[in-house]
C-alpha cells in the first residue's frame, strides 16, 4: 500500500443519509479516504454510489450525517463549494465542450482568475502556458489550442484530469473512467492515477471492472442497497469476496448460464458479400436460429458499423442479406424493425432510450402504431405490456411511470431489452449489452439472453469483454480492420485464439 496506515484521513463521510420522495437512497453510509490513497467504491447499480459521490461533489445535499476534510467538518452546499475544497468529480460521460480547444476547456468557468471578474479580458497567454504544464503532467503531448472535438476518448479523459488539477484538486472522484477507452488508453490512465497517488491526491475510483480494482485499489469500500457493507484491505480483497459483499450472496466468478446444445442449425440471418460503408472488404457470415453469435475485436475493428448496416442505420453499398430465406435489405431502421430485427445500441442513454420519458413510454415508443386506435394512444395496453416486461426482466423501478433517467444503468438496459422483447424479435442485436453495469445485473442479463436463445431468437452480441464473449457465445466472429478474420466454434474458443485474430494474425487451424 502506498499510504501509511497511520496517516490521518483526508476525507471522512460519516452516517450519510439521503431520501428521495420517501425512498431511502442512503442509510447511514460512512466512507474515509487518506492522502495518496486509491479507494475503490464498489456496489451494484442502485447501491448508492452515485448518490454518495453527488453529495461529496455538492450536487446533492444530505438529509443527515457529517463530512469532514482534514478532520474539520464542512458544508458542501454547491458544486462550486466542492471545488473550493479541492474536490473534483470526473463523470463517466465526460463534461467537455467539443467546440472549444483544450486550454479553454481546462479553465472553463475559471477564466477570470482569483478575482472572479467574469467580464475582464481572458489571459489567454497565461492560460495556454498553464495548460501546457498541466498537459505534460498527465502525459498528453498536444498543443493547448487543439480542438477537443479532434481528441480520442482517452485524450479527453486526460483533459478532464488536467481540468481537475487546474483547480488544485486534492480529492479526485473517477466514475467508470475506462468505459470508453482502449486497452492502451486504459494503461496510460492507470499510470497517471499512480502518479497522482504518489503526489498525495486521494482518489475515489468507481468501476465494475474487477481486474482494474484489483490492480489499482489500496482499499475497497462496498455499498449494498444504500448501506455500507464493509471495507477490505488490498491484501484481503479477492474477486469472490467483493462480489459476495456486493450482491449479498456467493456468486461464482463463472456466473454464465450453462451452455446447452442448440437443437436447430437452421440459418436465420445470412450475410453474403456485404459492403459496409468504409470497410475495405466484403463481409459474409450466417447466424442460426437460437444462436448467440459473438463479435469480438478491438476498438475500431468495425463491429458496431457492421451491426448498424444490418439494422439499416447506414445502408449497405452492396452484397446480399436474407432473413428466414427472404431478401432483407433495410434502408432505414424502420425497415429492419418491421422485419423483426432490433438493435440495442452500445450507448443506451443516447441512442437506446428517451431518458425523460417513463418506462412505459419507452416500451411503447418503437411500436407506437400498435398501441393506438383512431389516433389515440391506448394507455391500458401500454400499461399491460410495460408491466409484463418489467416483471419478465425483474426491472427495479418504483413503477412503469417512472422516468428512465432515474433508473440505474442495469435497469435502463432492461428497459431497452423490454421494449424490443415486447415486439417478438427474430434477430436481436446487442452491442456491449453489459457495459457499465454490475456483476449481479450482468448475471441477470446473461440469464435472459440464454432464455431468449432457447426460445429461438437469434442474438448477435458485440462485446469487448473477453470473459463475456467466451462465456456467452455459441460461435465468435473475430474482426480486425473492418474484416472478419475468422469464426471460431464454441469448442475452440480461447482468449489466445481470439486475441490472435483480433490483432490481425491468422490462426493456424481451420477457422470455418
Amino acid at each position: 500500500m502506498s499510504v501509511a496506515a497511520s496517516a490521518p484521513d483526508l476525507l471522512a463521510m460519516r452516517a450519510i443519509t439521503k431520501r428521495f420522495a420517501g425512498v431511502v437512497a442512503l442509510q447511514g453510509v460512512s466512507l474515509s479516504l487518506k492522502p495518496g490513497e486509491v479507494l475503490a467504491l464498489m456496489g451494484e447499480n442502485g447501491a448508492g454510489k452515485s448518490t454518495l459521490m453527488k453529495i461529496l461533489g455538492g450536487a446533492l445535499q444530505p438529509d443527515g450525517g457529517e463530512i469532514c476534510i482534514d478532520g474539520k467538518s464542512v458544508a458542501i452546499e454547491s458544486v462550486r463549494a466542492a471545488k473550493r475544497l479541492g474536490i473534483a468529480l470526473i463523470h463517466q460521460e465526460l463534461m467537455l465542450a467539443p467546440n472549444l480547444d483544450i486550454a479553454a476547456n481546462i479553465f472553463l468557468g475559471n477564466e477570470g482568475g482569483a478575482t472572479g471578474l467574469l467580464l475582464r479580458p481572458l489571459p489567454k497567454g497565461d492560460m495556454a502556458a498553464r495548460a501546457r504544464e498541466l498537459l505534460l503532467r498527465v502525459g498528453l503531448r498536444l498543443s493547448p489550442s487543439t480542438p477537443v472535438s479532434a481528441l480520442t476518448a482517452g485524450q479527453m479523459q486526460m483533459v478532464e484530469i488536467a481540468k481537475a488539477l487546474a483547480l488544485s484538486a486534492r480529492i479526485l472522484i473517477m466514475d467508470e473512467p475506462t468505459s470508453s477507452l482502449t486497452s492502451g488508453e486504459s494503461e496510460h490512465l492507470f499510470g497517471i492515477i499512480r502518479k497522482l497517488r504518489a503526489d498525495g491526491i486521494g482518489i475515489v475510483y468507481i468501476s465494475h471492472r474487477m481486474e482494474e480494482v484489483m490492480a489499482l485499489a489500496d482499499r475497497v469500500t462496498v455499498l449494498r442497497d444504500g448501506r455500507h457493507v464493509g471495507d477490505l484491505t488490498r491484501a484481503g480483497a479477492t474477486r469472490e469476496r467483493i462480489v459476495s459483499m456486493m450482491v449479498g450472496r456467493e456468486l461464482s466468478a463463472h456466473y454464465f448460464p450453462e451452455k446447452r446444445p442448440r437443437a436447430s442449425t437452421e440459418p436465420v440471418l445470412v450475410v453474403e458479400g456485404l459492403v459496409v460503408p468504409g470497410a475495405p472488404a466484403q463481409i459474409s457470415f450466417s447466424a442460426g436460429r437460437g444462436e448467440i453469435l459473438g463479435f469480438a475485436g478491438l476498438v475500431g475493428s468495425g463491429r458496431t458499423e457492421l451491426m448498424e448496416t444490418i439494422f439499416g442505420v447506414t445502408p449497405a453499398l452492396g452484397g446480399r442479406m436474407t432473413l428466414e430465406g427472404k431478401e432483407f435489405a433495410p434502408r432505414k431502421p424502420r425497415d429492419a424493425i418491421d422485419r423483426g430485427v432490433y438493435l440495442a445500441p452500445e450507448d443506451r442513454k443516447r441512442h437506446g432510450l428517451v431518458l425523460p420519458l417513463s418506462v412505459a413510454e419507452n416500451t411503447s415508443l418503437p411500436d407506437i402504431g400498435n398501441y393506438s386506435r383512431w389516433g389515440f394512444l391506448n394507455r391500458e395496453t401500454e400499461r399491460r405490456v410495460a408491466e409484463s416486461e418489467v416483471e419478465r426482466l425483474r426491472t427495479k423501478t418504483p413503477g412503469i411511470r417512472q422516468p428512465v433517467v432515474n433508473l440505474s444503468g442495469g435497469n435502463q438496459q432492461k428497459v431497452v431489452l423490454g421494449k424490443w422483447l415486447a415486439m417478438n424479435p427474430r434477430v436481436l442485436i446487442l452491442d456491449e449489452p453489459t457495459r457499465g453495469i454490475d456483476v449481479g445485473a450482468k448475471a441477470e442479463i446473461y440469464r435472459h439472453m440464454t432464455a431468449l436463445a432457447d426460445e429461438g431468437i437469434t442474438i448477435l452480441m458485440v462485446s469487448s469483454d473477453m470473459e463475456e464473449i467466451i462465456g456467452m457465445s455459441d460461435r465468435v466472429a473475430v474482426m480486425h480492420e473492418r474484416r472478419i478474420k475468422g469464426v471460431l466454434p464454441r469448442e475452440r474458443l480461447s482468449q489466445e485464439r481470439i486475441a490472435t485474430l483480433m490483432t490481425g494474425h491468422a490462426d493456424k487451424e481451420d477457422l470455418s
